[in-house]
Order: structure tokens, then sequence, then C-alpha cells
């Protein structure tokens, strides 16, 4: 698309996909308060270059063939050419061509499987070598080498378990069992996975369910009366929204791998998080989706004042290795790959509904969703939880 004049003042409009309804609302509806939230923070202080940022607003409805009409509503009909949003990756699959084929850019700020490389995607969620690998390493010094694998039934988990399953056997560790329910799965579905995890006795579940799903199987552990000191959840997609809605009491002891968590302390989170809190409450949690959502904006903000111009390749050119403060400590858009550069994180879930920090990297992690970087095992790399 050709860049618009500087001289006017008409708002600069971008697109904005997450599901308000349905079974992925419980954190979709996270990631378009950080979303609108950094929008109206940038008009609030003048807009960009003199110009607001006019988001156009749509609601999939957790449906991943949504996302991709959607899509191609924005860019025709709309006349948007950046978009922000999707959460499962069968979403961001669906919108995939749409922004290559008309040439635009998605703003993705969800954790995924790797593996991907798109000039028409900018990545802000983690890959696995920034949550999978420190994970995996922790949950077999700290509490064995048995797993047992639970997932929602589309790419992200089954792909995410494939790289844990290597790392897992080429560590010395087995994969005692692994069961997959259907995205919106009911309560009641989770039961049965349960009791065949409570026969195979693992040391950890590893779960990538999403959505309600995630509730459903804290839950049914619950029921089971389990006990996570002794054989925890290990997650990459339980955020504090999750544990809220499941209940504080049955998401404490759990395990999850994130780059950010509300408990991050630094300056910029504190001001982040009470902001937030002004806004939508204070019984309302921040987490690491919500937290990309609102640092990708940032960073398109400030590409395009520098800019000045929508035109996807000069948007892309010059966010490329471009660094910013985000509320999880200094970040950046790697110029390799166009995923970000972000922190590593391991919390376990507390009374509280928050996450008590048991490892952290010193610095941002660089990405590398190829996983080139890795060798096929842990090593010998010690690191004890906190």
């Amino acid at each position: 698309m050709l860049a618009r004049s500087s001289n006017t003042s008409e708002p600069w409009r971008v697109g904005v996909l997450f599901s308000r309804t349905g079974f992925m609302a419980v954190i979709e509806e996270t990631q378009l308060r950080g979303t609108l939230t950094a929008i109206e923070e940038i008009n609030a202080g003048g807009g960009i270059n003199g110009r607001p940022l006019e988001p156009v607003v749509y609601d999939p409805g957790s449906e991943a063939s949504a996302f991709g009409r959607y899509a191609k509503k924005l860019m025709v009909e709309d006349g948007v050419s950046t978009i922000f949003g999707c959460y499962t990756s069968s979403s961001r699959k669906a919108v995939l061509p749409v922004v290559e084929r008309l040439n635009g850019l998605l703003w993705y700020p969800t954790l995924y499987e790797g593996f991907e490389f798109s000039p028409n995607v900018i990545y802000t969620g983690a890959t696995p070598n920034q949550n999978s690998v420190e994970l995996c390493r922790i949950l077999m010094e700290r509490y064995g080498t048995r797993f047992y694998f639970i997932g929602a039934d589309y790419i992200y988990p089954r792909e995410s378990n494939r790289i844990m399953r290597e790392l897992i056997r080429n560590s010395g560790g087995t994969v005692v069992g692994e069961s997959y329910v259907r995205m919106g799965a009911s309560r009641e579905e989770f039961l049965p996975v349960m009791r065949d995890v409570k026969r195979a006795q693992p040391d950890v579940i590893f779960s990538t369910v999403v959505g309600d799903g995630t509730v459903y199987l804290y839950q049914a552990y619950a029921d089971l009366g389990l006990d996570p000191k002794v054989m925890p959840i290990a997650s990459l997609t339980t955020t504090e929204a999750e544990i809220r809605a499941m209940g504080f009491d049955v998401g404490e002891g759990h395990i999850t791998a994130a780059p950010y968590f509300q408990g991050v302390g630094n300056e910029r989170n504190s001001s982040f998080v009470r902001d937030y809190k002004k806004r939508y409450g204070d019984d309302e949690p921040t987490n690491m989706c919500l937290e990309a959502s609102y640092f990708q904006v940032n960073a398109f903000a400030k590409t395009l004042e520098q800019t000045n111009s929508m035109d996807t390749e000069i948007l892309r050119a010059s966010v490329m290795g471009s660094e910013f403060e985000a509320p999880q400590g200094d970040v950046a858009i790697n110029p390799i790959w166009g995923h970000a550069d972000l922190w590593t994180r391991i919390g376990r879930a507390n009374r509280q509904g928050q996450f008590d920090l048991v490892y952290e990297s010193p610095s941002c992690v660089l990405s590398d969703p190829y996983l080139l970087g890795y060798g096929r095992s842990l090593g010998q790399k010690n690191l004890e939880l906190a």
C-alpha cells in the first residue's frame, strides 16, 4: 500500500482481531484490552505525528476461519494494512495467507510453537527457546523425568509437544502418556483424561490446553485430589487470567513459563500494572499475552513516528533491530527472524492468583524460532528452584 501524505490529520487506521466471545475469550479479551489501552494512551499523548490511531475492531468469536475472513475485510474493505491480533496458531495460520497475498503486516502477540517465518508477521510472543527449554530443565531437576502431555487438538499443542518430547527423551526422560481434547471441550471431557493421568503416575503434567479448557483441566485435577507439590501441571499458556477463572486455590502450586508475570519487579511494570488496574479494576490482573499486546502497539507507534508511513515494507524494515522498554524489561525485534527477543521466566502460582518467580534470565533471550542454537538435549546446566 502507498504511504499516506504527511500533510493530513487523518487517523492512522489499524485492524484489531481478538475474540470477545467463545472459548478463547478468557485470554483474548485481555489481549484486546492491552491493545486498546496502548492505543488510548498514545492518542491521549497527541497521537503519532499529530494523528490519532483509529482501531477497526472485529470479534472472530474464537473461530479460526473467521480470523481469515475478517483479515481480508480489514485489508480490502476497511483499507487497513497493519493488524494486531490472533491467539491460537490456527487463527494465525488463517490470517497468514491474507497478509502475505495483500502485503499487510500482522503483529502477533502470543507464544507459539516456532518453526515459522513470514516477512508479513512480527512475532512478539515467546518461541520454544524462550520458554520450553528452561521449563523442561527445571521440571526434570526438581520433580522428575516422567511426563504426561495434555493438549488441545490443534497445531500449537502437537508441535510444542513434539519439541518437549525430544528434549525429554534426549535428556534421559520419558513421556508416559499423551492425550488431546477438542477445542472448546467441556469440563466433563477432562475427567477421563485426568483418571488416565492418575493411573500413569507421571512426575509432571505438561499442558498445552488453551482457553476455557485450561480452567476445566485444572479443576478436574483438583477434583481428583492430586497434589501439585508432588505432580504439578506445568504450562506455557496458563496465565493470571486463567488462574483467576479457575480459582486461586485450584491454580496454587502449578508452574508456568512466560516472559512476563504481573509481579515482575521494575518501575516500568509497576506503572503499567497501576494504570491497567485504574482502567479496568483492582481485581483485574495483567498477564504475558496482554503485556505483549500492549508493548507491540508501542513498538509499532515508535516505528510509525520515525517512518510516518503505513507502507508495510517501510515499517518492517524500520522495526527490525529496534529496542523497546516493555513492562517485562528491555526487549528487541530480532533483525534475523522478525521475532522478539524476550525474557525467560518461570513462576509458581500462589494463593493470591499471582506467580512467585522461581527462575529469571539475566537479560532478554535472543529469539531462535528454529532452535538452531540448541543441541537436542538439555546438557549439564544446573538450575535450582527458588
